[in-house]
């Protein structure tokens, strides 16, 4: 013992040293940079060490380098944008996830963390196998779109595995949802102020070829002529800002639904990003996220009055939710009228003209079904529908493929998701497309059942009806939604989280149970 401390006596002078020498020179660079006006060299210096902080936290502990993860998630697009669309800056994320991965399961092998097998599990692994088949599909131009579509489709499944092992009480449920939702409220506000102010704020002038049009998308409302910008907020593209619009606005009102029942402090930061993504999805221009925004705010408020606990007279609790929600959000969008009338005026009438059914612009049926199932038909036209042409020759990201192997990127996407699925995987693709999200709906609606009348409902509720939206309607329309990788990564997240949830419930009733007088204080009511 003696030995190893003056050993380390002996070291601490050159360690300092390295320190000193390093700090010096990295000043040195830094003062270079600054003189030269070489703020790319700067920027890509900023990136690097944040993303080895990162790793070294997720290394040291891995729940506080999660949420580091999440923000790098959100806000990766940003950086790439003012990188050049720099793919390394892509594929970082990649790395953090994967230490992620190897940092849970040291923790598992050390029984610091829990685990579990999802139901769902052999009939995804049946799927998992036909794409690892398809990666050398004879009609495939290159292993390498396999190896892009097992990444996008595969990638992030382990997720559900850090979700539930991350969640251990309320107080990590309360924490994880408090981040998101200001992370939620930062995203949209973003949003916002492209949307009004122009595209300028927190986009570069010139951005990447690739990513270019993307980025700079405007619609007109078709009888008025009414032009306007799709803002993409800190994202590469305005589609995946509506995705997440629909992600925010379910997730806020979950959260909701669960801070009342609980009596938790934070519900101002729930009710003030509810507010915030309420203005948002108006200003989004997409027709996706204003319609599954509002569809959400039905289904979910008939979801939490089913759920309610009417015998326990706490029903009132999840009306005041859901009242107090859709106050926010009214609040939210009667701001952003009065402030900025014109930017409002410009999104309504284009949503107004191309949904109502009494405009001769009508675009609802067709958008919602005519326009996919065309799609969807067309699959069985191309030579190889029964085989496929291979995973990811028409997923998301083929043009960087493409654009490494110096080729065009084989020609045979279809706008409609299960479509999509005939032309990579064959027709065996939609099948078990179906049956590994058919179990995986009906396990977490086993989950979700129980917990009616508990307080937790609402927030398994949400995730339940998240995933049926990505897994089905959203899907109909296209995969774009589950192959990004944001919306993908929280959707098994919130699937983990979902399974851990009955036993952070009984947990709580136990507790209660041993000590009745904190009825009161948290609004105690009994599970059913």
């Amino acid at each position: 013992m003696i030995g190893s401390n003056t050993s380390a006596l002996r070291s601490q002078p050159l360690i300092s040293l390295a320190v000193l020498l390093s700090g010096l020179y990295a000043a040195w660079k830094l003062g270079h940079w600054i003189s030269d006006e070489n703020f790319q060299e700067l920027i890509y210096s900023a990136v690097g060490l944040a993303v080895c902080v990162i790793a070294v936290t997720i290394a040291r502990n891995w729940r506080s380098g999660f949420y580091l993860f999440l923000v790098w998630l959100l806000f990766e697009d940003l950086v790439r944008k003012y990188l050049g669309n720099n793919m390394i800056i892509y594929f970082a994320k990649d790395v953090l996830v994967g230490l992620t991965y190897v940092a849970l399961y040291l923790a598992i092998r050390e029984g610091r963390a829990k685990t579990f097998r999802p139901p769902f599990l052999l009939v995804l692994s049946l799927f998992f196998w036909l794409g690892t088949l398809q990666i050398f599909n004879p009609y495939s131009p290159s292993v390498l779109y396999g190896i892009l579509g097992m990444k996008i489709d595969f990638y992030y499944v382990p997720l559900i595995f850090v979700g539930y092992a991350l969640i251990r009480s309320e107080a990590d449920l309360r924490g994880f949802l408090i981040v998101c939702l200001l992370l939620v409220s930062a995203v949209s506000a973003v949003g916002i102020v492209q949307a009004t102010h122009g595209p300028q704020f927190l986009n570069p002038v010139n951005l990447a070829p690739e990513i270019s049009r993307l980025g700079n998308l405007q619609k007109v409302a078709p009888l008025t002529d009414q032009f306007f910008l799709l803002p993409s907020s800190v994202f590469v593209s305005a589609g995946r800002f509506a995705f997440f619009l629909v992600l925010a606005t379910i997730l806020g009102l979950g959260a909701a639904g669960y801070f009342i029942l609980s009596s938790l402090r934070g519900r101002l930061i729930i009710f003030t990003g509810i507010a915030v993504v309420a203005a948002a999805v108006l200003l989004s221009g997409s027709r996706t996220a204003i319609l599954y925004a509002f569809i959400s705010l039905v289904a979910l408020a008939a979801l939490f009055l089913w759920g309610a606990p009417w015998r326990w007279g706490q029903a009132h609790r999840l009306v005041k939710a859901i009242r107090r929600s859709a106050i926010f959000a009214a609040l939210g969008l009667a701001l952003l009228v009065f402030f900025f009338p014109s930017a409002a005026s410009s999104r309504w009438s284009f949503y107004f003209q191309t949904l109502s059914p009494s405009s001769s612009a009508y675009e609802l049926s067709n958008r919602a079904w005519d326009y996919p199932l065309q799609n969807f038909l067309s699959a069985f036209s191309e030579p190889h529908w029964a085989v496929g042409n291979g995973i990811g020759t028409a997923s998301l990201g083929t043009q960087y493929v493409g654009k490494l192997l110096g080729q065009k990127p084989p020609n045979v996407w279809v706008e409609e998701g299960f479509g999509q699925l005939i032309v990579e995987f064959g027709i065996l693709g939609p099948i078990l497309w179906f049956l590994w999200t058919g179990t995986l709906l009906w396990g977490a609606w086993k989950i979700v059942k129980p917990l009616r009348q508990t307080r937790v409902f609402p927030m398994a509720a949400a995730i339940l009806w998240y995933a049926f939206l990505m897994l089905y309607p959203l899907a109909w329309l296209g995969l774009d939604c589950y192959q990004d990788f944001i919306s993908n990564a929280f959707l098994w997240i919130l699937i983990g989280i979902l399974f851990r949830l009955p036993e952070i419930e009984a947990a709580r009733a136990k507790s209660n149970l041993q000590c009745p007088q904190s009825e009161v204080r948290v609004g105690y009511f009994p599970a059913k």
